[in-house]
C-alpha cells in the first residue's frame, strides 16, 4: 500500500483517523496500540509474510535493549550490543545482499547459485537502521531501554515512516510515544504538508518517470544525445520529487497523529557543492552514518589520512545501503571522490557563481550511475550523453516530450529551489497564509486525486531500498 494509492486515500487513512480519534476511547494506550495494529496491517498489505520478519526484529531488539540496560559492566554491554548489531545486520545481509553475493560468487568461481533467490522485504533498510539506532542509543545512555514492546513496535512500525523513512532516531522520538499532544493546528498543518507531498509525487514525479524510463529503456543505438540528457535530467527531478514527496507525506501524516518527524530534505538542488548537497538530501540517513559510524571512527578529530579513510568507509556503506549492485557502490564512491576533491582543492570557492552549475552537472552524472541497471549500461549511457555511439537523427521522442512536457519540466526545476518557503514568508507578511495556503493545498490535493484515480500504479523509488 502506498500513500498515493486509492486504497490508502479512500479507505485506510480515513478509517484509521476515524478510529484513532473516536470520542469513546481517547487514552494514550488505546491510541498507541491501535496505531501499532494499523501500521502492521499497512505493512502486511504489501508484505503478508515479511510482516513477521518485522515483528521478529522488534522482539529481538526489545530483548537486547533490556539486557544492555541491565548489564552491570561495560564489557557485557559491548557483547550484547555486538550481538544485537550482528543479528540485525545479518538479517539485512541475508534478505538484501545474499542473492547478489551468491551470483557474484558463482561468476567468480564458475558455480551455479541461481537457487539462492531471496525476496527483498519492503523497507528493511529503514526499519533495520531504526532498530540499530535504538540499540546504540541505549548503549550510549542517550535513551532508557523501552520496557513496553508495544511502544518499541510503534516506534519502528509507525506507518508514515515505515517504508521509506525518514530514519527516525529513537532518542528524538522516545518521549513523543507517550507524551505527544494531538492538536487541530498540527492536524491542519499535516493535511497541508501531505497535500504538497502528494502533488510532488502524482503531478510531477510520475510524469518525470515517463521521460526517464523512455530514455533509460532505449537501446543505446536508438538514443540521441539530446534525449539522453533530457532523460538524465528528468530522472534527477523524478527521484527528488518522488522521495521528498514521500517525506512530505510522512511528516504530514505524523503531524495528523501528533508526531513531529524529522525533516529529510532541504532543497538539495539549490546547493553549490556535493558536500552541501548531502547535508540537504536524505538528511536522516546522512546523520545516521555521521553519528553511528563516522564519529565513532574518529570523525574529524583524527589526522587527514584517517579522516580520508573514515569518509571512504562511510561513502562505501552509503552506496551499499542503497542496494545490492555494483552501481550503488560506485555511486557512493563517486560522491566520495567529489567531496574529497572539494575538500582538498577548495573547488567550489574557486568556481564562484559557477559552483551551482558544477553541482547540478555532478548530481545529474551521479544519478545516471544510480539509475543504470549495471556499470556497462551506465558507461553506454554516458557515451551517448557525450555524443559517442549515438543516433542523433532520432529527435522525435525528444521533441515530443519537450513540446508537450516543457511547462512541467520548467515547474519542476523552479520548485526544486526554495521558492515555496519564500512564498510562505510573503503570505505570512501579507497576513494571507491562513486562508491562501489551505486553498492552495486543497486545490493540489483534488487535482492529485483526479490524476491518481485515472492513472496507473506507480510505486515510490525508495521502496526498493
Amino acid at each position: 500500500m502506498v500513500f498515493s494509492s486509492t486504497v490508502f486515500l479512500f479507505l485506510f487513512l480515513p478509517i484509521t483517523l476515524i478510529v484513532y480519534y473516536n470520542p469513546f476511547f481517547t487514552g494514550r494506550r488505546f491510541r498507541n496500540n491501535f496505531l501499532l495494529l494499523a501500521s502492521l496491517f499497512f505493512y502486511a498489505w504489501g508484505e503478508p509474510v515479511f510482516v513477521w520478519l518485522l515483528i521478529l526484529s522488534v522482539v529481538f531488539a526489545w530483548g537486547a535493549g533490556l539486557l544492555i540496560g541491565r548489564a552491570a559492566c561495560r564489557k557485557r554491554k559491548k557483547i550484547l550490543l555486538a550481538a544485537g548489531v550482528f543479528f540485525h545486520v545479518g538479517m539485512l545481509f541475508v534478505f538484501k545482499y545474499a542473492t547478489f553475493a551468491a551470483r557474484e560468487f558463482g561468476l567468480l568461481f564458475g558455480g551455479d547459485f541461481s537457487f539462492i533467490n531471496i525476496a527483498l522485504p519492503i523497507g528493511i533498510s529503514f526499519f533495520t537502521f531504526q532498530l540499530l539506532s535504538y540499540l546504540f542509543d541505549v548503549y550510549y545512555g542517550k535513551a532508557a531501554p523501552q520496557k513496553s514492546i508495544l511502544n518499541l513496535g510503534l516506534y519502528v512500525a509507525l506507518f508514515p515512516q515505515l517504508i521509506a523513512g525518514p530514519i527516525v532516531r529513537y532518542d528524538k522520538i522516545e518521549k513523543q510515544i507517550e507524551e505527544r499532544k494531538e492538536t487541530i493546528a498540527n492536524f491542519s498543518d499535516g493535511m497541508i504538508r501531505f497535500s504538497y507531498g502528494l502533488g510532488k509525487k502524482v503531478l510531477i514525479a510520475n510524469y518525470m518517470a515517463q521521460i526517464a524510463d523512455s530514455a533509460y529503456n532505449m537501446y543505446p543505438q536508438d538514443l540521441s544525445t539530446g534525449f539522453a540528457w533530457l532523460g538524465a535530467i528528468a530522472y534527477t527531478l523524478q527521484i527528488y520529487f518522488d522521495f521528498s514527496g514521500y517525506a512530505d507525506m510522512a511528516v504530514g501524516l505524523g503531524l495528523m497523529f501528533g508526531f513531529n518527524l524529522p525533516e529529510n530534505f532541504n532543497y538539495p538542488y539549490a546547493t553549490k557543492s556535493i558536500a552541501d548537497f548531502w547535508r540537504r538530501w536524505n538528511i536522516s540517513l546522512g546523520q545516521w552514518f555521521r553519528d553511528y559510524v563516522y564519529i565513532p571512527m574518529g570523525g574529524n578529530r583524527v589526522g587527514k589520512y584517517r579522516q580520508f579513510i573514515n569518509l571512504f568507509v562511510v561513502w562505501s556503506l552509503t552506496g551499499i545501503w542503497h542496494g545490492a549492485n555494483w552501481t550503488f557502490l560506485v555511486w557512493g564512491l563517486f560522491n566520495f571522490a567529489l567531496i574529497m576533491t572539494e575538500k582538498i582543492t577548495g573547488l567550489t570557492d574557486k568556481l564562484g557563481k559557477l559552483s551551482h552549475l558544477y553541482a547540478a552537472v555532478a548530481i545529474v552524472f551521479s544519478f545516471v550511475i544510480f539509475r543504470s541497471p549495471d556499470l556497462t549500461s551506465a558507461a553506454r549511457y554516458f557515451s551517448v550523453m557525450f555524443g559517442v555511439n549515438t543516433n542523433n537523427s532520432l529527435h522525435i521522442v525528444t521533441d515530443f516530450f519537450l513540446v508537450h512536457g516543457w511547462p512541467l519540466l520548467l515547474i519542476a526545476m523552479v520548485l526544486s529551489w526554495p521558492l515555496m518557503p519564500a512564498l510562505q514568508r510573503k503570505m505570512t507578511k501579507l497576513k494571507l497564509r491562513d486562508t491562501a495556503e489551505p486553498l492552495l493545498a486543497a486545490a493540489i490535493f483534488l487535482l492529485s486525486l483526479a490524476v491518481t484515480v485515472s492513472s496507473a500504479y506507480n510505486p515510490f523509488i525508495y521502496f526498493n531500498f
